[in-house]
C-alpha cells in the first residue's frame, strides 16, 4: 500500500493526471477501495476524472470506470456499480485488455446475485471461473473464483461449488487475494463449511484469515472480517454483534447481524432479540441493493415472529403466503423449472405447480413471467409495511442487460 501511495504521486516536472502517475493513482484507489478506505479513494477517482488533461486512452478510462465500479459496489450502490462496469468492460474491450474484464466481472455477477438477476450472475460466473483456474491474465484470481462461486451456489445449490471453495482454501494465491480484498469472504467461507459439514474448510479460513489480521492490523476492514469469521466458528452471538458494527463494509455488517440472530434464536429466551437482529439486517440489505438476502431474511422474521406467539406483521400480499409458497415463489422468480424448485425444497414438480396456482391467487399475477417481473417490487412492499427508525433511500435494480463482454 505504501509503494502504491508513493507511485501515485507525480513525477518531478510530470503534470498531476497524466502519465505513469495517473494510472498508479487509479491502483492505489483501487487498493484503498478493497480495505475500504472509501472516502480517499473515491477522492482520487474524481480527481483524476475532473483532471484538465483528463485520460483518453481507453484501457485508462476503463480503469476508471472500474474502480468507480468496486467503490460504488462496496459502498452498498450495486445499481451505480453495475453501470459503471459496464462502462469499463466496453471500454476494456475496445482496448483489447485482457487483465481489466475481471474486475468488471466480478461487480457485475456479485451485483446481479444479489440483485436476484441469477441468469446475468451465471454468465459472469462462467467468465469468472475459467480466469481464476484457467490462470488467464488478471490480478484477483480469488475473488474471481469466490465471485463464481456465489453466483453458481445461488442457481444450483451450496454443494454444485464444494470445490471451487476447498480450491480457495487450499491455495495460498487464491486465497491471500480474496480474504484481504472482500470483507465479507472469509465468513462466507465458514458459513459454508459449516453448512457442507467440512470442519477444515471452516477452521482453515478462521486460522487464515486471523494470520492476515495479525499482519495488517491498521486495516479495520481486515479485523472485522477476522473477528467475523471466529465469532461465527465459535457460534458467538455477542462477538457477531461487535463484528457487525465494526465492518466497514455494508453488506458484510448485515451478513454479520443475520449470523448473530442465527445463533440467538436457537434459544427461545433470546428469540425476540434475534428477530430485532433481524429487522437490522433486512434494513441493511435494503440499502445495500442485496434484494435475495432481504428476501431471504424477511421469511426467517416471519418464522420466528410465529414461533415468538405473535401473528406476522405485515398487511401486504406477500404476507398471505406460507413459508413454502414463499420459497417457491422465490425459486421461480429467478427462472428455475418446476423441477429444479422441486429438487432444492424436497418437493415433487406436481407439488411446486400446486402451490403456484395458489401464490398466483394470492399475488394476483397470472404467470411465471409476471411473478418474476413484479417479485422484487412486492418485496420491497412486504418491507415498507414493518416500523422501523429510518427507510434507505434505495430502488432495486431493474433485471441488467444480458450482454457477453
Amino acid at each position: 500500500m505504501e509503494l502504491a501511495a508513493a507511485a501515485s504521486q507525480p513525477a518531478p516536472g510530470e503534470r498531476a493526471g497524466r502519465g505513469s502517475s495517473l494510472e498508479a493513482r487509479i491502483w492505489y484507489a483501487t487498493l484503498l477501495t478493497r480495505v475500504r478506505g472509501l472516502r480517499p479513494a473515491g477522492r482520487l477517482v474524481a480527481a483524476a476524472t475532473s483532471a484538465p488533461h483528463a485520460p483518453h486512452r481507453p484501457e485508462v478510462q476503463a480503469a476508471l470506470h472500474l474502480c468507480q465500479a468496486e467503490i460504488h459496489l462496496a459502498g452498498g450502490r450495486p445499481a451505480e456499480a453495475a453501470a459503471a462496469a459496464e462502462a469499463g468492460l466496453r471500454l476494456a474491450g475496445q482496448a483489447g485488455s485482457r487483465g481489466l474484464p475481471p474486475r468488471g466481472h466480478v461487480v457485475m455477477a456479485v451485483c446481479s446475485v444479489r440483485s436476484l438477476d441469477l441468469t446475468t450472475g451465471l454468465l459472469y460466473a462462467n467468465y469468472l471461473r475459467d480466469a481464476g483456474l484457467l490462470g488467464q491474465e488478471n490480478l484477483m484470481p480469488g475473488q474471481c473464483v469466490w465471485a463464481a462461486a456465489q453466483a453458481l451456489e445461488a442457481r444450483n445449490g451450496l454443494e454444485s461449488v464444494a470445490h471451487l471453495l476447498k480450491g480457495i482454501a487450499y491455495d495460498d494465491v487464491l486465497a491471500g487475494d480474496l480474504l484481504v480484498s472482500q470483507p465479507a469472504a472469509a465468513s462466507w467461507l465458514v458459513r459454508a463449511g459449516q453448512r457442507l459439514g467440512d470442519d477444515d474448510l471452516a477452521e482453515g479460513t478462521v486460522r487464515r484469515m486471523s494470520g492476515i489480521a495479525l499482519a495488517n492490523p491498521s486495516f479495520r476492514s481486515v479485523q472485522a472480517a477476522a473477528e467475523h469469521a471466529a465469532a461465527l466458528y465459535e457460534r458467538d452471538a455477542d462477538a457477531l454483534e461487535t463484528a457487525a458494527e465494526r465492518h466497514l463494509d455494508p453488506w458484510a455488517r448485515a451478513s454479520a447481524l443475520e449470523d448473530a440472530s442465527r445463533i440467538r434464536s436457537a434459544r427461545v429466551s433470546e428469540r425476540d432479540r434475534a428477530v430485532g437482529l433481524l429487522r437490522r439486517a433486512a434494513d441493511a440489505y435494503l440499502g445495500a441493493g442485496a434484494s435475495r438476502d432481504l428476501s431471504r431474511v424477511q421469511s426467517r422474521i416471519r418464522e420466528l415472529d410465529g414461533q415468538c406467539g405473535r401473528p406476522a406483521r405485515g398487511r401486504t400480499r406477500v404476507s398471505r403466503l406460507t413459508d413454502t409458497e414463499f420459497a417457491v415463489a422465490e425459486l421461480v422468480s429467478q427462472g428455475l423449472t418446476n423441477g429444479r424448485v422441486g429438487s432444492q425444497l424436497y418437493i415433487s414438480p406436481h407439488t411446486v405447480a400446486f402451490h403456484l396456482k395458489k401464490i398466483f391467487r394470492k399475488l394476483d399475477v397470472t404467470s411465471r413471467v409476471e411473478l418474476a417481473r413484479s417479485w422484487n417490487r412486492i418485496l420491497v412492499e412486504e418491507r415498507a409495511d414493518s416500523p422501523r427508525e429510518s427507510e434507505p433511500g434505495f430502488k432495486i435494480r431493474p433485471p441488467m442487460a444480458r450482454q457477453a463482454v
